[in-house]
């Protein structure tokens, strides 16, 4: 999330929280597509992190700008609104609410897209961002890295990003899971933010969504090294989320009871503790509080202190399922990758929910799984990838129907570029992947134990964005 909504409009009711996420329904004809992605930075000369104001020179090694640095030549270049936490730059706002550029906990560096229409549209946001980011990084010798996990740092060698926000939920994480802090300071992700045009389907979109994510996780794993070693992961992010916060993360298994709506999503969403609640430029720690005393103004921390549209928005931006609803959906299983895969994830959904006859088709191959049977398949596929099953079925066999339904649905959707291309050409990485049954992930452990000769180093190098 790159800015914390503003907007004290009381709200004092479920029935507004549930409207409130009702607003975001659109006629089809409407729907657009966000996409998000995060990067690790790195110094090139000898592959440190990037602390925010930058390094001293040091040891015959010079000095070099930080991800304050980055942020001011974005904005320099952009002309993008600066966004500020307590003096400190954390992130710019595109005009119009076309897109942000935002700070992850350990540095990471976000482009949340602007909504556009076409997936060649999100790709031409995505290399104009990488041409203008690396124009400003290589001044001061940085370079980018997109995996699920950060290859080569321990935790406490990764540095904190001055957001009050990341305070806050670093102090708590700690209570709740034992790999909160990894997620917050060493995983990227990629996601894809779609539309829904009415409860029902919405209630369609995210069941589907839901029971596939895994096989998101599996078709872009990322990450099997952790500390220059390999973890024994294909995707090590996927592992860390299943013990994070399980109070605000994983499979919603209610969004498939039959009684499944925006009421039941609020229900959830209202037991889910608070992390903070923002007045103006502060952020108050009320982490663990609850926000049904909130709205009754029974905050310990702030007695009196009622809910507004944006405590409740910035409440349901910190709540962390596969598929999380906001006035969206959003996509959330998948690790970062490179660029053929920063652009086949949004592809891959685009295809299966914005067309009806895809969306019916996925909806009828996940429909008979149940609970226990959705559950495994997400608890394996961090370690097993495609190679996972679910239902009696290989996940291998499965991706290859899910991608042809997705081609199909991109295909009738017929949306070309100036060279007359349609967008299933986004989706060719996968197809390869699948057909090859070798993802990132184990291309990588290939490489380790090949040609880098068991170095990480090589790494960053072969995979600079």
């Amino acid at each position: 999330m790159a800015r914390d909504l503003s907007d004290s409009t009381p709200i004092g009711s479920k029935t507004e929280l549930m409207s409130w996420i009702a607003a975001g329904e659109k006629p089809p004809s409407a729907f657009r597509l966000g996409t998000e992605h995060e990067k690790f930075p790195f110094y090139r000369d000898d592959l440190s992190p990037v602390p925010y104001e930058g390094r001293p020179a040091a040891g015959g090694r010079p000095a070099a700008g930080g991800i304050r640095h980055l942020l001011e030549g974005m904005q320099g270049k952009l002309g993008w609104e600066p966004i500020v936490d307590a003096g400190h730059v954390i992130g710019l706002a595109g005009p119009d609410g076309g897109g942000a550029i935002s700070l992850e906990p350990g540095g990471q560096f976000e482009l949340s897209g602007a909504p556009v229409e076409t997936l060649h549209q999100t790709a031409a946001e995505l290399a104009g961002h990488l041409d203008d980011l690396k124009a400003i990084a290589e001044v001061h010798g940085i370079g980018f890295v997109s995996l699920g996990h950060s290859p080569l740092w321990t935790r406490a060698q990764t540095p904190m990003m001055p957001k009050s926000r990341y305070r806050i939920m670093a102090d708590y994480m700690p209570k709740v899971g034992t790999r909160g802090l990894d997620m917050m300071f060493r995983t990227c992700t990629v996601q894809v933010n779609l539309d829904f045009a009415t409860e029902a389907d919405m209630v369609r979109k995210l069941r589907v969504a839901l029971a596939l994510q895994p096989l998101a996780t599996a078709l872009f794993a990322s990450s099997p090294f952790s500390e220059g070693q390999l973890n024994g992961f294909q995707s090590m992010r996927s592992e860390i989320w299943r013990d994070t916060d399980k109070a605000r993360s994983g499979m919603l298994a209610f969004a498939f009871d039959e009684a499944m709506s925006y009421e039941a999503y609020v229900d959830w969403a209202l037991d889910v503790p608070l992390y903070f609640v923002k007045r103006g430029d502060t952020y108050h720690d009320v982490a663990g509080a609850s926000f049904r005393d909130l709205m009754a103004g029974r905050l310990p921390q702030l007695p009196g202190v009622t809910a507004t549209i944006s405590d409740w928005a910035n409440h349901l931006g910190t709540l962390f399922p596969e598929a999380r609803l906001k006035r969206f959906l959003e996509m959330r299983g998948a690790d970062a990758g490179p660029p053929e895969l920063l652009n086949a994830l949004p592809a891959f959904w685009v295809g299966l929910l914005y067309d009806q006859a895809s969306l019916d088709a996925a909806w009828d191959l996940v429909k008979g799984w149940s609970e226990a049977d959705r559950q495994a398949l997400r608890d394996a596929v961090p370690v097993q990838g495609l190679a996972a099953t679910v239902a009696g079925r290989s996940l291998r066999e499965i991706a290859r129907e899910v991608l042809v339904l997705s081609r199909a649905g991109l295909a009738r959707r017929a949306r070309h570029d100036g060279k007359g291309a349609d967008e299933t050409g986004f989706l060719d990485p996968l197809d390869a992947m699948v057909a090859a049954d070798k993802v990132l992930a184990q291309d990588l452990v290939e490489r380790y134990r090949g040609a880098w000769k068991g170095r990480i180093e090589p790494l960053f190098e072969d995979f600079r964005l």
